[in-house]
């Protein structure tokens, strides 16, 4: 071969050569821009009326008493607790507490024991944070049995106050 066209090869194995040896700068491309997922409102912590469908303890509305006894069970303070905080978030709302016992006893005597049975729910819901002024109390007595049977399964039934939501 002659020198020029070796000259000229060796050139160009050069030239080809450094191309090749360099790094190619690849700019990283943009991400397409994505659209910020949707959020949801931020909750203040506040109840509405939908929870009262839908959350577990406020869908608890039913209290139940020993016999003869007027004192809220420690596992029923959550529930007042709820209850209490749905009324103080929502100052429109109103509750009807129905107190009842089971069929021993007289008339009278259950009537009054039905009204302390409320009462005692009532000044649970106040001491949690509720309002007087949101609570009403009425007693049924034994007027209003959810069970009729006559023994003490079915009495522990009857002994109870039922929360009655009558504003949301």
């Amino acid at each position: 071969m002659n020198k020029t066209v070796r000259v000229a090869l060796v050139a160009l194995l050069c030239v080809g050569a450094a191309a090749c040896s360099k790094k190619q700068e690849v700019k990283p491309q943009p991400a397409p821009e994505q659209a910020a997922p949707a959020q949801a409102p931020v909750s203040d912590g506040k109840y509405t009326p939908a929870d009262l469908d839908t959350d577990a303890c406020l869908r608890q509305r039913v209290v139940y008493f020993d016999f003869d006894k007027t004192e809220i069970k420690p596992e029923f303070q959550q529930i007042m607790a709820c209850h209490a905080k749905y009324l103080q978030d929502r100052p429109t709302s109103h509750i009807r507490l129905e107190g009842n016992a089971d069929e021993r006893g007289s008339r009278e005597y259950n009537l009054g024991l039905g009204e302390r049975r409320g009462n005692a729910v009532s000044d649970a819901l106040q001491a949690n944070g509720g309002s007087a002024s949101q609570l009403e109390v009425i007693s049924y007595g034994k007027e209003k049995p959810v069970c009729r049977e006559h023994n003490e399964d079915c009495w522990s039934k009857n002994r109870r106050v039922e929360i009655v939501y009558t504003a949301q």
